[in-house]
């Protein structure tokens, strides 16, 4: 067993002329909670989505549990889009279903059990339900799964801030800990109490990539407070942002 989970070297990914990823050297260990962290537009997406297989790199490779990505590492890898992507007329149920049948470590009572922590009801069609209880049905999907990577693209934005702690619970007691969670997120506030690491993203670069832990200690303040600080837009020249 590869002792990363997740090693990239060189790995870049560019739509024409304009680069989402450049040159991205980074390994990720097992048994972590990593925050990839940055502004919009940063390659945070972009970087999930090649971690799945969605796109292909430009240049470069990387690798999930010592493997290029494809079929192998697709079973390998939980991953929780951006937006839901299903059909309005089916039921948590029929997603749970689906699910069993598609990957051999679905746990299906697990996903019923979070279904009722989280005050999902099962049997409801989607198209009744709000953009936070969507939310939280593709929660229940991914992490009702034994995966060895789980990939939650902004797993928060779309949920009240009295939420956010309960979903980041639920993540917290229901990832398989042999296994590796990486957060993308811009609110980094509401989960850096949960993160083992950080990695910064900056215009496709990683400016940081430290245990949370060390950013503490050695820039004496918070991992919130440091990513303000990198990426708080400066004034440019004749007064225009």
């Amino acid at each position: 067993m590869s002792e990363q989970l997740i090693t990239c070297q060189g790995l870049t990914k560019a739509y024409g002329h304009k680069a989402a990823l450049s040159g991205v050297d980074l390994e990720v260990g097992r048994g972590r909670i990593v925050g990839l962290l940055g502004p919009n537009g940063s390659g945070k997406t972009t970087f999930i989505k090649l971690l799945c297989g969605l796109l292909q790199p430009t240049a470069g490779t990387l690798e999930v549990a010592g493997q290029p990505i494809g079929p192998a590492t697709k079973s390998l890898i939980s991953y929780l889009p951006d937006r839901m992507y299903f059909a309005d007329w089916m039921r948590a149920v029929d997603l749970f279903d689906l699910f069993r049948d598609f990957y051999r470590d679905f746990d299906y009572s697990k996903a019923l059990a979070m279904c009722a922590s989280l005050g999902v009801e099962p049997g409801d069609r989607l198209k009744s339900m709000s953009k936070g209880t969507k939310e939280k049905v593709q929660l229940a999907l991914v992490m009702a799964r034994r995966a060895q990577l789980y990939l939650l693209d902004e797993p928060i934005a779309g949920v009240d801030p009295a939420a956010r702690d309960f979903i980041l619970h639920t993540i917290l007691t229901n990832y398989n800990e042999e296994g590796t969670v990486l957060i993308s997120t811009h609110l980094i506030a509401d989960i850096e109490k949960v993160l083992d690491e950080a990695v910064f993203l900056k215009a496709g670069q990683v400016m940081l990539h430290n245990s949370v832990d060390n950013i503490r200690e050695n820039e004496g303040k918070s991992v919130d407070a440091l990513f303000r600080e990198i990426f708080r837009a400066t004034p440019m020249e004749g007064g225009e942002f």
